[in-house]
């Protein structure tokens, strides 16, 4: 047996067993013998406890294994290791969170018509049960959602479920995922922590982030605070609350910030895809159901909108940071919808595979490059961009400053700016860089 995995238990027993060691007594005198060395060692074990009190104490302070060891008979007791200390508190101020968080989150219900829209020989009525495709690792949730049966009765049907969490109580507003109330043909329907059902209307769909908002009449649900995602750190501890699988409205879950600024790239399969930037990874088992609750932190703030899960790992879910969800908020409260700022391009970010493929000369960037369809040009003639004298093949190096990557994309760093405003763009033109200026103005949606 080797030292280093020989325990103190197992290098006694093998003092104890080596024959001749210790022989059994075998006369009655031998009896008074151990009797008088039975008292002394109780005397010699009274002494040692007493001594440990009296001089043992700074010791154990000093190595941190106690906080303090005090006189039972005065009064007090001895205090639990620093650590366990710790424990207990970190357990009470999660359970004083989620008792105070939970009346705000709710579940929200589609329904459907299925009689009206199900064949068999026809297109999927439900494109989005499996977001991100049948082989990728990401998926958005639906939770309890399933493809309708054959024979479908006329009426309204639940057919998939998400969360949100109310950020306006005067006007019943309620943040959600985009995804989560993406069709418009469904009706949707909030649950709250306390059973009530109410009728919600979705009033704002975020173009730019899987986000959204909805609003019912009832005023008396309490808000969360929107905190500030700017100041999370890794290992940061973190509370989720969602309507688990689409059936366990405020199921609670907890872990931390696993990683910052993630950026994952999803498709549905049929050629739509969905692009979430920056956001915050965390180890807080997020399940179907869970898009659009809240990611909290210990001090009752949300810094964070649940969105995705990686299917193929282990309690790796994502989150949209709470500043994300603040612009959104800012501009519903000034213009009644969301207003996005509008270059008016279409691009693709440069990569240095992508700079030596194409022999250009700078490896960053945006590229300017028409669509794949027909009638999909570079640059949309009328906007911003063509007003400013920008041409399909130019690269845009930087806006105000920050560098165009992989890490920074045009469409986020777009989105920080408001319509109205001027930007400074630093592009690369017919083989020079040169400094443009334009005018942003509003996106509307194309219908």
């Amino acid at each position: 047996m080797s030292i280093g995995s020989t325990t103190g238990i197992d290098i006694l027993g093998m003092l104890l067993d080596e024959p001749g060691r210790l022989a059994a007594p075998t006369t009655s005198s031998n009896n008074g013998f151990f009797a008088i060395i039975f008292v002394v060692a109780l005397l010699a074990g009274v002494v040692g406890g007493a001594a440990t009190i009296l001089w043992g104490q700074p010791l154990l302070q000093q190595l941190g294994l106690v906080s303090s060891v005090n006189n039972p008979a005065a009064g007090n007791t001895v205090n639990a290791p620093a650590s366990q200390t710790l424990s207990v508190q970190e357990e009470s101020a999660t359970t004083e969170v989620v008792k105070k968080m939970a009346p705000s989150v709710v579940s929200i219900i589609i329904s459907k018509d299925l009689s009206k829209i199900y064949n068999l020989t026809g297109p999927n009525p439900f494109p989005f049960d499996n977001f991100f495709g049948p082989n990728s690792p990401f998926n958005f949730f639906f939770g309890g959602q399933q493809r309708p049966s054959q024979q479908q009765p006329p009426g309204k049907q639940e057919v998939g479920g998400g969360t949100g969490f109310v950020i306006d109580q005067a006007k019943g507003l309620i943040l959600t995922n985009r995804h989560v109330v993406e069709d418009t043909e469904a009706d949707y329907t909030v649950l709250t922590n306390d059973g009530k059902r109410l009728d919600a209307k979705v009033v704002a769909r975020d173009t730019v982030n899987d986000l959204a908002l909805v609003q019912v009449q009832d005023k008396s649900l309490p808000s969360l605070e929107l905190g500030e995602s700017d100041n999370v750190a890794i290992g940061q501890t973190v509370i989720a609350i969602g309507n688990a699988l689409g059936e366990y409205r405020n199921t609670v879950t907890k872990g931390v910030i696993s990683g910052i600024g993630r950026n994952v790239v999803a498709g549905d399969g049929q050629g739509s895809s969905e692009s979430l930037e920056g956001v915050f990874q965390t180890d807080a088992a997020i399940n179907p159901g869970n898009s659009g609750g809240p990611l909290i932190n210990l001090a009752g703030q949300v810094i964070g909108i649940n969105t995705a899960v990686n299917k193929e790992g282990q309690l790796i879910g994502f989150a949209i940071p709470s500043n994300e969800a603040k612009r959104l908020v800012d501009s519903f409260a000034k213009y009644g919808r969301i207003v996005r700022p509008y270059l008016g391009i279409r691009y693709v970010i440069v990569t240095p595979e992508l700079a030596r493929a194409n022999k250009l000369e700078v490896n960053y960037g945006a590229l300017i490059i028409q669509g794949k369809n027909e009638g999909e040009l570079a640059v949309v003639p009328g906007s911003p961009a063509d007003k400013a004298g920008l041409v399909e093949n130019d690269i845009i190096l930087e806006i105000n400053g920050q560098k165009i990557d992989q890490e920074h994309s045009l469409v986020k760093q777009l989105s920080r700016f408001s319509p109205g405003e001027s930007v400074k763009l630093k592009i690369y033109h017919k083989g020079k860089q040169q400094d443009v200026s334009i005018k942003l103005e509003e996106y509307k949606e194309q219908k």
